[in-house]
């Protein structure tokens, strides 16, 4: 049960310039206990976080039997990192999101998530009193839960109560879009793949066809469940467990392996090809537009541990759908496809803000580009890197950063250009005639897919 908690005046008592000590001993102390952590089961302040002498101000973990968390310290589920409202000159602290600040903070509680002590936390929260985010970690993925908030004494009752469901509550799911707005990239490969090697990594994979040309389907020569997908985004009332299929293959041995699940497109998805964000199609009406596949989908993030979907390239319905739909969104590209990085670029700046802004909960966000499926070449290479600096270039005259994008491990220090690749996916195209993903039937195919799953999803 909640402690009732008068936050006016917990407002009302911290001090406009105050320090980070104050603001936690006043706010966030009272924040964590409000969430349903008792005074034994957090550390403050200063948790190790096993990285360095990297420690978070709070850290806390609902008891287990004997195993009071303010003793053994092992295992912390929350993070919390406070920050003060203004320095000791008196110079204010803003933590509004977009800022210096705010960013910096995002990217410790980023790291101190993926520490090696917290390995079983799943969420962190930063705030100072006035702002407040909170964030949530799934593998080696952290992702906003909440937008960055700014507190008022007529909303924080709610905030509190809204990160209370949510950490109380944690989905299972972390939901991939896999979208260049370029085609001929390989993301219906890239789809297929990363189900399949995830699956190999023992993790539950439900995949969404959510294109009308229905090339996952086909690929894998599924047919559609007893409910359509069209039917569920016609109909709030469908069941939308009727829509999914398992994908079975038959191996050598004639045994049949259930290997992982499809939500498959179907014929009548063609319809819905002129819907957009602000308009319906001419012959049918999706209610809540875009923002119908989320419905649905929610039904799901509470059994899998992935949900990928596959979606065509033109921004309309069925992209829009996918990216509000996803936690975050997979980006491959070719190196000699300078059309793929510069459309890249136009899916991080333009189209995910534009999702983001109508979501108001932070998401999606976007992971770092990959290169798929080329033999690349140092001039070839070169080439590459060159157009990219001037993609970071040009999109920094509009205070957009994209170094984290391109090159996710160049520091303000050193310059490190590196982007992961998938050299060549010659034997996984082939794949396609005998309809089962490639790391199924190609060594080396497997090798390449697994390397993406730890470069970005698995911890």
């Amino acid at each position: 049960m909640m402690t009732t908690i008068n936050w006016n005046q917990v407002l009302d008592d911290i001090p406009n310039n105050a320090s980070e000590a104050i603001v936690n001993s006043q706010f966030t102390s009272v924040l964590i206990e409000t969430l349903g952590f008792t005074k034994n089961e957090m550390l403050f302040p200063q948790f190790p976080t096993g990285r360095s002498a990297d420690t978070v101000d709070f850290a806390a973990r609902k008891n287990i039997g004997t195993d009071k968390f303010l003793f053994s310290g092992v295992d912390p589920y929350l993070l919390v990192e406070g920050k003060g409202r203004a320095i000791a000159t008196g110079a204010k602290i803003n933590l509004a999101e977009g800022t210096p600040k705010y960013n910096a903070t995002r990217e410790q509680i980023k790291k101190y998530l993926l520490s090696p002590k917290c390995q079983t936390a799943q969420w962190g929260i930063i705030t100072n009193g006035i702002h407040i985010q909170l964030f949530r970690r799934h593998g080696k993925v952290v992702i906003p839960a909440t937008a960055c908030t700014l507190i008022n004494k007529s909303n924080i009752s709610a905030i509190v109560q809204h990160i209370k469901s949510l950490i109380d509550n944690p989905p299972k799911a972390l939901t991939v879009c896999i979208y260049n707005n370029k085609g001929g990239v390989g993301k219906t490969t890239t789809t297929l793949n990363l189900a399949a090697i995830l699956r190999k990594q023992q993790k539950k994979v439900l995949v969404v066809d959510f294109d009308s040309q229905r090339d996952l389907t086909q690929t894998l020569g599924l047919g559609v469940g007893s409910i359509t997908l069209s039917d569920c985004l016609i109909n709030p009332k469908a069941d939308v467990i009727k829509t999914v299929v398992p994908f079975i293959h038959t191996n050598k041995q004639g045994q049949q392996l259930h290997l992982f699940e499809v939500i498959p497109s179907d014929e009548r998805m063609e319809e819905f090809t002129e819907q957009s964000l602000n308009q319906t199609t001419k012959t049918l009406t999706v209610p809540r537009g875009p923002k119908r596949l989320r419905d649905i989908l929610k039904t799901f993030v509470y059994q899998y541990d992935y949900i990928l979907i596959d979606c065509p390239t033109q921004w309309l319905f069925f992209s829009q759908s996918s990216l509000y739909a996803s936690d975050v969104v997979l980006i491959p590209t070719k190196h000699n496809g300078l059309a793929s990085l510069h459309n890249a670029a136009r899916v991080i700046t333009n189209f995910i803000p534009e999702i983001k802004q109508v979501r108001g909960d932070g998401g999606p966000i976007a992971l770092p580009i990959f290169f798929n499926g080329e033999k690349i070449t140092d001039p070839g290479l070169q080439t590459a890197n060159l157009e990219i600096e001037k993609i970071i270039n040009q999109t920094k005259k509009g205070s957009f950063d994209l170094l984290p994008y391109y090159w996710p491990k160049s520091t303000s220090g050193k310059a490190d250009k590196t982007i992961f690749s998938i050299p060549s996916y010659a034997t996984v195209a082939n794949a396609a005639f005998s309809h089962i993903p490639a790391v199924f039937l190609n060594k080396t195919a497997a090798e390449h897919y697994f390397g993406i799953i730890k470069e970005y999803f698995l911890q």
